[in-house]
């Protein structure tokens, strides 16, 4: 198995983070063709390269279903519950780096035209 695809080996998977994963969804519906470890090491691909879902490499299957079990999974919070859960068994760190204007300089055209805008809003009157 490729490295580079699988980052983290499947017993692994198995032992800390499936069963977080399964015990966010139902067993209702039909069964899956793709595996959680798969769609896991997918996710992982994606954020470490940048690339588009699109372009995922077929091993681990169709790009569209694999973005729809992340979409789902992210939109429960299941990402941030397997990644505290990894933190706290310090198999990973978390850092988080919050930026705003305070800490980045802006283009001195990066901030609009001088003046705002020149176009009026007309406020109807009811």
């Amino acid at each position: 198995m490729d490295k580079r695809l699988y980052p983290i080996s499947e017993s692994f998977f198995n032992e800390k983070i499936n069963s977080l994963i399964v015990g966010s969804y139902s067993a209702a519906g039909r069964p899956q063709r793709i595996t959680n470890y798969q769609v896991f090491c997918a996710a992982l691909y994606v954020l470490r390269t940048g690339s588009s879902w699109r372009d995922l490499p077929k091993v681990y299957g169709y790009w569209h279903s694999l973005y729809l079990r992340f979409k789902k999974s992210s939109d429960r919070g299941l990402w941030w519950k397997i990644l505290q859960e990894l933190q706290r068994h310090k198999v990973v760190t978390i850092n988080v780096v919050m930026a705003d204007s305070t800490t980045m300089k802006v283009h001195r055209h990066g901030g609009g035209l001088k003046g705002g805008s020149k176009r009026k809003v007309e406020i109807p009157q009811a």
